[in-house]
């Protein structure tokens, strides 16, 4: 009997927990949330935020391209919380309603300025504290980070002297470096960087100096156009130049001198043209002749030093004037016996004797030759012959002088020149050496203002169509060249009249 009850009693139990399942089941209806994070304004993705929700389900967090989903969520209301670290937490209302149903979310998150930080010192990188040396163009380099990696980081670059009281402010930079151009030679500069997130208050790095070349060692000056003007650059070897003269003024025809420490050329001033000198910086300009230098056409005269840097020798038609370089001591010393007008001498490195271009106001019936300096004719050159020429300059030993002459004999009222070669005359045997031919010049240029290398061992010098208005190139003629025909190299382009000391 009491096996009866027992089976009866599990019998009815089982029922009811069937049917309490039963009842369980239907009342765990769910359905699916998904939903993206976003940066608020940019709608940026946003990876790795924590959605949970109360009541309490699952915890998910958002992929890299800011979505999540939330499977299984039973049927009812819930706030859903969106937390990173960075942003301020979000909230948003979920009702669940149905089976089966898909509910859709878009959380847009705040930056939570309170929790950015600084970003840190910048720290600058070069030209380090104290350099010196520096050229006149400079990068300036720095580096700062940003703790929390997101911010957009803006440089504010101050720049001072110790020459004059300007101050250089560059504001918005993005990048770590900027680069200063048109430095003065000899100039200590001051530098500072600043930092801005564009939540914080600016954070300043420390102040750095440095300082420019003092005196370039530059062994190339040229000259250039620009805006109507002629003026000349300073280079070297590396092609690393700066502007010597002002674009302001008209200044051509350079010409060094490494024991007097300046570099001498001619300027126009108020209708004349004189001789001016700079240190090589192109600092201190001053103005040596008062009587000007003239002649036939401005920009086909020349002038010379002597060697010891203390005077210089110039024209002023038929007269040649010598003049120490302070402007003091002018005197004549010679005046063509025939009254043809002087363009261009030059002066032999032991100052015992002079060479001399003389022409006609039209540039033409050349003559070139040597005197002593008494005045007496050691050595006719060139004469009797037609077409322009010029570009005087001896070699070291005295024994060579190099000048150009236009081989086509052309002449016209324009002084244009077709086919100007460029010759080394020796004045021990009389020879004369075609240089331009055994480089093999090129037909329709003209080779002009040659001029020995320090070493005598090439000639620099202008290369240009005989059409007047192609640019002008600087080239170089190797004379130590063990080949049949010279070898020419290009040195500058959009360059004239050279000098190389």
């Amino acid at each position: 009997m009491k096996t009866i009850i027992k089976i009866t009693v599990f019998f009815i139990f089982s029922i009811f927990l069937i049917s309490c399942n039963e009842e369980l089941v239907e009342e765990t209806q769910s359905g699916i949330l998904k939903g993206k994070v976003v940066r608020r304004g940019s709608n940026e993705p946003l990876a790795n935020v924590k959605i949970f929700t109360t009541p309490t389900t699952n915890t998910v967090f958002s992929a890299q391209d800011g979505t999540f989903e939330i499977k299984d969520m039973p049927i009812g209301n819930y706030s859903l919380k969106a937390e990173l670290t960075g942003f301020l937490t979000n909230f948003l209302s979920v009702n669940m309603q149905s089976q089966d149903q898909v509910v859709t979310v878009v959380f847009e998150m705040d930056d939570d300025e309170s929790l950015n930080t600084a970003p840190s010192v910048p720290t600058l990188l070069s030209p380090t504290d104290n350099s010196e040396n520096q050229p006149l163009e400079v990068e300036l380099t720095w580096n700062t980070t940003d703790p929390d990696s997101l911010d957009v980081l803006k440089y504010r670059l101050i720049v001072k002297n110790n020459l004059n009281t300007n101050v250089l402010e560059v504001k918005d930079l993005l990048d770590k470096h900027y680069t200063l151009k048109d430095l003065k030679f000899g100039v200590s500069y001051f530098w500072q960087v600043a930092v801005s997130d564009g939540i914080h208050p600016e954070v300043f790095s420390a102040v750095s100096k440095f300082t420019t070349n003092t005196t370039p060692a530059n062994r190339f000056h040229f000259v250039r156009k620009q805006s109507g003007n002629l003026y000349i650059v300073s280079t070297n070897e590396a092609g690393t130049s700066f502007g010597f003269t002002a674009l302001s003024y008209n200044s051509w025809r350079p010409r060094k001198n490494n024991n007097a420490g300046i570099i001498a050329f001619l300027r126009t001033e108020g209708g004349n043209t004189h001789i001016f000198t700079a240190k090589p910086d192109g600092s201190e300009v001053f103005k040596v002749t008062t009587v000007p230098v003239s002649g036939f056409n401005n920009y086909e005269l020349d002038f010379a030093w002597k060697t010891n840097g203390k005077e210089l020798i110039y024209a002023n038609f038929d007269k040649l004037y010598r003049i120490n370089k302070d402007g003091s001591g002018q005197e004549l010393i010679y005046t063509t016996p025939d009254g043809s007008i002087i363009s261009e001498c030059d002066w032999s490195y032991d100052s015992s004797k002079i060479a001399i271009k003389t022409n006609d106001f039209n540039g033409y019936n050349t003559k070139i030759y040597v005197i002593d300096m008494l005045g007496n004719t050691l050595k006719t050159v060139l004469a009797g012959v037609s077409g322009g020429s010029g570009g005087l300059d001896f070699s070291v030993d005295g024994n060579l002088l190099l000048y150009s002459h236009d081989v086509s004999g052309y002449q016209d009222g324009n002084y244009r020149q077709l086919d100007s070669h460029i010759f080394i005359y020796n004045l021990t045997d009389n020879s004369v050496r075609d240089i331009s031919a055994e480089s093999e010049k090129t037909n329709g240029t003209n080779d002009l203002d040659p001029r020995f290398s320090p070493n005598n061992a090439q000639v620099i010098f202008t290369n240009t169509s005989n059409d007047g208005i192609s640019q002008k190139t600087i080239m170089m003629i190797d004379l130590s060249s063990s080949e049949s025909d010279l070898e020419r190299t290009t040195l500058f382009s959009n360059a004239e009249m050279p000098d190389y000391e």
